[in-house]
């Protein structure tokens, strides 16, 4: 009987064990392997490229079951970079970012689905104090062992928005109504 129990014991530990679960990954911004980039016109006749530098967050990653994965990123608006200190402190002023104010942004997952390597991220985006739906078109990159001992993946995406939708309305003209954001995405296993 003890035996039974041991050996019964033993499988449904191995069985426990083996059973592919979610894994938390924290997105690499100290290693500079996560980026958040975004993209507008200026008066419509050229780009205007940034960054924010700062942000963290994790997501969770089931192979086995991509719909149950989970993504929730903070991005501190005063890090935004794009290259031009004068610029860059208009941006941070009330015509833009208002980041006194508005320190974070934030953006929480609802839904993850995933098409081969192409995934789809539902979610809630909190900006300029306004919370609405976003979705993020993207890839799925790979993942695997990375040099140092650890495990990494790594997604991009892409969304935009309409700066008047999150209330800042300083008048660039039409054709900069709208902000591209891009994500490069490269977690590491905890």
């Amino acid at each position: 009987m003890k035996l039974k129990t041991i050996l019964l014991t033993g499988l449904l530990t191995l069985g426990i064990t083996t059973t592919a679960q979610a894994e938390t990954y924290k997105i690499d911004d100290a290693g500079a392997h996560a980026f958040i980039q975004f993209k507008v016109k200026h008066l419509g006749y050229s780009w205007l490229l940034g960054r924010f530098n700062t942000f963290e967050g994790t997501f969770n990653y089931d192979e086995k079951n991509p719909s149950a994965s989970k993504i929730e990123v903070k991005i501190d608006t005063n890090s935004v970079d794009s290259n031009h200190a004068l610029r860059d402190k208009h941006l941070r002023s009330k015509d833009f970012l208002m980041t006194g104010r508005y320190p974070e942004a934030k953006f929480v997952s609802t839904s993850f689905k995933e098409d081969g390597k192409n995934i789809e991220i539902k979610g809630k985006f909190t900006f300029h104090g306004v919370t609405k739906d976003m979705t993020i078109k993207g890839n799925h990159i790979g993942a695997g062992k990375d040099p140092w001992g650890g495990y990494r993946r790594g997604f991009e995406g892409w969304t935009s928005f309409r700066m008047a939708d999150y209330g800042m309305l300083y008048n660039l003209g039409p054709a900069s109504e709208e902000v591209e954001l891009y994500f490069s995405i490269e977690g590491i296993r905890q």
